[in-house]
């Protein structure tokens, strides 16, 4: 069985010193030996930014995609070999600006993958502009003056959707965001984990103090239910979002790929996808 130091490939990151990225990617390689798995069998695919780097950082098969469309592929890779466990990631630029409306229908499909967003609410890569995450009066270089625009809520956008997996986490909290990763793996249908992932550069109001001065660990609630959706739904509009744990989960609903009709078990990977003359050319005659 492989350790967590399988996972490390000779490949030293680039992000800032305090990046939290850095607490992301040892979460990903530490769940991903928790649940015995081998470097062959994890495929990590990501997007554009900062955060869309991690895939070439782990020993594992990666895919380096263009911005906000690491899902499309993501989802690609599960269909093509269901073998596979697939990660994809980004940052909340990615997942939730450019990409959100893949965001929501990979949600809403429920295919069998597990999306790590590192959400630092601010473009860090291109040097600290507003994101979707931002809040309303937030001073960067694309609004000196302070956002007029509300703060996008992907929790509440994941549960309207109809996610079966929403969790979130902090990136200073490497044992319970490991655990919630497992749990994502282990989840039969798609897994929304969002991570407040402090930049240190760029963003200097979301910093480690400010994120444990107002995080809600939902360890506080013994008796919260994370199958109960309305109960999740309010607790999350009662945080202000500002909330970490396993929020929501539903293991009742079927994964896109269980009902797909005629879908091999293998996936496409493995099927025969030879064809003989006549079959070719009566494809190609349904074009002229």
């Amino acid at each position: 069985m492989a350790t967590f130091k399988e996972f490390r490939n000779n490949v030293k990151p680039n992000w800032c010193p305090g990046c939290g990225d850095f607490s992301i990617q040892a979460a990903i390689q530490r769940a991903a030996a928790n649940v015995g798995l081998e470097p062959e069998q994890l495929a990590v695919v990501s997007g554009i930014g900062c955060s869309g780097r991690i895939s070439g950082y782990i020993n594992a098969y990666g895919f380096h995609g263009i911005h906000g469309r690491a899902l499309p592929i993501a989802q690609g890779v599960k269909l093509a070999n269901r073998e596979l466990t697939v990660i994809a990631s980004g940052g909340d630029g990615d997942g939730f600006a450019i990409g959100m409306g893949h965001t929501v229908h990979a949600i809403r499909r429920n295919l069998n993958l597990t999306y790590i967003v590192m959400d630092n609410q601010i473009y860090g890569l291109t040097k600290g502009q507003t994101s979707p995450r931002s809040a309303e009066g937030f001073k960067t270089k694309s609004t000196p003056e302070g956002s007029i625009e509300s703060t996008l809520s992907p929790l509440e956008i994941a549960m309207s959707a109809g996610a079966t997996f929403v969790a979130q986490s902090f990136s200073s909290d490497l044992k319970q965001l490991t655990s919630l990763i497992e749990q994502g793996i282990k989840h039969e249908g798609f897994s929304l984990i969002n991570v407040f992932s402090p930049c240190v550069t760029f963003n200097k109001i979301n910093t480690y103090d400010w994120f444990k001065e107002n995080i809600v660990n939902l360890e506080q609630f013994p008796d919260y239910d994370p199958t109960n959706r309305v109960a999740a739904m309010n607790k999350i509009m009662e945080t202000n979002g500002m909330l970490t744990g396993l929020i929501y989960q539903n293991t009742a609903r079927k994964s896109y790929e269980d009902l797909v009709a005629g879908f091999k078990q293998e996936g496409l990977a493995k099927q025969n996808v030879k064809i003989t003359q006549d079959e070719f050319d009566k494809l190609v005659a349904e074009f002229k």
